[in-house]
């Protein structure tokens, strides 16, 4: 789904109610652990979590006017979604992941290949999702991103 908002309150504002108290949950689980040097903006109609040009001015190579992003969260039609371009990119941190995942919920995982998708908002894992922003720091991720750049 598509929201016009220009700020992460305004984006979870439009939502359907029974959403928004899951967004904000989980919006506030990312600020709270993800570490220094990401920045929340909007990015690509969702809220976005990016390192920001004055840490990386190089931004995304798609287009370098943009920031590099990390993780995004959206509420989409039939699910909530989480985007983490760490997972995708670190082999280590996706088995860590799927390894968890049964530990902190009784759903069977629903994941693309950077898309953690929960169609039921009543059973997002934040404990799980805490532990997963705070394993990669910007210098990490910038490290991997330029790594896997590289290799094209």
């Amino acid at each position: 789904m598509k929201y016009e908002a220009n700020s992460p309150e305004d984006y979870i504002a439009q939502l359907p109610e029974d959403r928004q108290a899951a967004m904000k949950q989980l919006r506030q689980t990312i600020k709270d652990h993800l570490p220094e040097g990401f920045e929340e903006q909007m990015s690509y109609g969702m809220i976005g979590y990016v390192v920001p040009h004055s840490l990386y001015p190089n931004g995304y190579h798609c287009d370098p006017k943009l920031p590099l992003p990390f993780i995004s969260i959206a509420s989409q039609k039939n699910f909530v979604a989480l985007y983490h371009s760490g997972i995708y990119a670190s082999k280590d941190l996706l088995d860590w992941f799927t390894e968890a995942y049964p530990k902190h919920s009784k759903r069977k995982l629903n994941m693309g290949k950077s898309c953690i998708r929960f169609r039921n908002v009543n059973h997002i894992p934040y404990d799980l999702i805490k532990e997963l922003v705070g394993k990669m720091t910007a210098a990490q991720w910038i490290e991997l991103y330029e790594g896997a750049l590289q290799k094209k």
